[in-house]
């Protein structure tokens, strides 16, 4: 049986949009940020994707695992990248030129070395990238929680989507909540006939192999349950002609007026960085002189 992302109607001015205008506008949004370097229009779209979290009537009790998900990818890993090597970033962000620390690091048993420098330019666009990243992220990360998971196909059938399409995407935000379902009723049968996971002992490759008992009848699981939707469906002749759907979506005037804000924000946007050459990456001149230039 597929289970869902833990939704519950929360009864929040979010939820009375008709979910096909929220995925536009989310889209439309997406482009606005991409479109950026300049860490003033980045908080701006971080603050109107926080104001979207926050009229989700989300609690940090329901979204505390994905929250800690992308704080340790994008702060951990995103952020760190940036911070050292500046890769992705602008000619002045690799000159860097105001330095404030520099290091090298001997590869043990090799004749390798690695040079560190970290300048204000470096650590500036971290910064950027950390606060573009996280509204990227976090534009989408409400969707799974704010949207009734029945109205998936017909949400992506309804923008124009073939019903393959649809239904791919239906199981798609469907698969990992069923897999966590998956694994933890084999951790519970497990655990019920000895089996101690949290005394696992030895290197990695024997820890590996003791997990096998867990790794192996969820994947068994998951390729057997796949098999099942698949001939099911064929039973049933999908994808030989238009299908048609149990409930209707239906347009309301809130519905267009969220579409046209975002696709007039897109379209500014777009004139504001195309048409006016405002938007690059920017740095406060307070910040760069942080430190003294080399």
């Amino acid at each position: 049986m597929l289970v869902t992302w833990r939704y519950r109607n929360r009864n929040s001015l979010l939820e009375n949009f008709d979910p096909r205008a929220r995925w536009i506008s989310s889209f439309l949004i997406l482009f606005s940020i991409v479109a950026f370097w300049d860490i003033r229009f980045l908080l701006f779209f971080f603050a109107l994707v926080m104001f979207q979290y926050y009229i989700s009537r989300l609690t940090w009790h329901e979204t505390r695992r994905a929250w800690i998900f992308l704080l340790i990818f994008i702060v951990g890993i995103v952020g760190l990248n940036a911070l050292i090597s500046g890769r992705a970033g602008p000619s002045m962000v690799l000159k860097g030129t105001h330095v404030y620390w520099m290091g090298s690091w001997t590869v043990p048993l090799t004749h390798w070395t690695i040079v560190i420098k970290l300048t204000t330019e470096k650590a500036f666009f971290a910064i950027t990238q950390i606060v573009r990243m996280l509204s990227m992220a976090m534009l989408f990360l409400i969707i799974p929680f704010t949207i009734d998971p029945r109205t998936y196909g017909i949400t992506f059938s309804g923008m124009g989507f073939p019903d393959r399409f649809a239904f791919t995407m239906d199981l798609a935000f469907r698969f990992v909540p069923t897999l966590a379902r998956d694994f933890s009723v084999t951790l519970d049968a497990q655990r019920a006939r000895g089996y101690e996971v949290e005394k696992l002992e030895g290197g990695l490759i024997a820890q590996l192999r003791k997990l096998a008992p867990l790794m192996v009848p969820v994947t068994m699981n998951a390729i057997l349950g796949g098999e099942d939707i698949t001939n099911a469906m064929d039973l049933r002749c999908f994808g030989l002609r238009k299908r048609t759907w149990v409930q209707a979506l239906t347009y309301h005037w809130w519905d267009k007026a969220l579409i046209a804000f975002s696709l007039l924000l897109f379209i500014a946007s777009l004139i504001i960085r195309l048409g006016f050459g405002i938007g690059a990456f920017w740095i406060p001149e307070w910040f760069l002189n942080m430190a003294p230039p080399a």
